[in-house]
């Protein structure tokens, strides 16, 4: 067994308290252990989260197809036909996209 009972308690309450990377370092290194054996641990346990991604600009990440599908539904025709759309640069379709949705 790699983590006693208490450890894996103070392991839990300490990453609730704080659900960040620099949080899960910190318990690695104070029980000498690998960050992916913590991250284990915490994920079997069914606390650790993992951190989503975000863009720069701190938006969800959206691909272009997505976008060329929202504009598709916009304008009441099918993604398909708009083939090639999703080469356009993304702030293109984005502006597309927020002119057609009222959103610009």
């Amino acid at each position: 067994m790699n983590y006693t009972k208490d450890q894996t308690e103070y392991m839990i309450e300490k990453y609730q308290s704080n659900p960040s990377r620099d949080t899960v370092e910190e318990i690695a290194n104070e029980f000498s252990k690998s960050i992916k054996s913590v991250i284990g641990k915490l994920s079997r346990e069914g606390v650790y989260r993992r951190e989503v991604y975000k863009t720069k600009t701190g938006d969800s990440p959206v691909t272009k197809m997505e976008i060329v599908e929202n504009i598709a539904d916009a304008l009441g025709v099918e993604s398909e036909s708009l083939v090639g759309l999703e080469k356009a640069p993304k702030t293109t379709l984005k502006t597309i996209e927020g002119v057609l949705t009222d959103e610009f």
